[in-house]
């Protein structure tokens, strides 16, 4: 499982021109899937996600997570995450889970970043999206279950 993290002011996620998600300060996740994921990578992933301390202290120190300042998540699934463009000019896509597979642990690593007691809004699985966000930092990180 991949995931891109972004620290954002806000962010937001359009599915035919209606909001769909939509969250203030906090963390927005792209989220990938990959045909080889188990749900060991689900709880890894999500783990990290959920307690990575990446807001500002009272001190402006990173380490504070996002449940601990307050924020709350906007997860978005985005199978190109696993794209290989190692050969050739255009992805190849061999890598990413099949779309039920995919938004089977999608919908698990959302459930579990709400056991984390963290506030989480979606964009739809396998629906074209327009995403919205205001980058805080900017401060990005690339988790990945792979490199654990």
């Amino acid at each position: 499982m991949k995931v891109v993290v972004q620290r954002v002011k806000s962010a937001s996620v359009r599915v035919n021109d209606t909001t769909v998600g939509k969250i203030g300060p906090g963390l927005l996740l792209l989220v990938g899937v990959a045909e080889d994921d188990r749900d060991e990578d689900v709880a890894y992933s999500a783990g990290k996600c959920a307690q990575l301390r990446i807001f500002n202290d009272h001190e402006g120190k990173m380490n504070r997570s996002v449940s601990d300042a307050g924020g709350a998540i906007l997860a978005v699934s985005q199978f190109t995450l696993l794209g290989d463009i190692r050969r050739g000019r255009r992805p190849s896509f061999i890598y990413a889970a099949g779309p039920e597979k995919g938004e089977r642990l999608y919908e698990k690593f959302i459930a579990q970043l709400k056991e984390f007691g963290i506030h989480v809004e979606t964009g739809i699985f396998g629906a074209m999206m327009d995403v919205e966000l205001i980058n805080d930092g900017p401060v990005t990180l690339i988790v990945d279950s792979r490199e654990k």
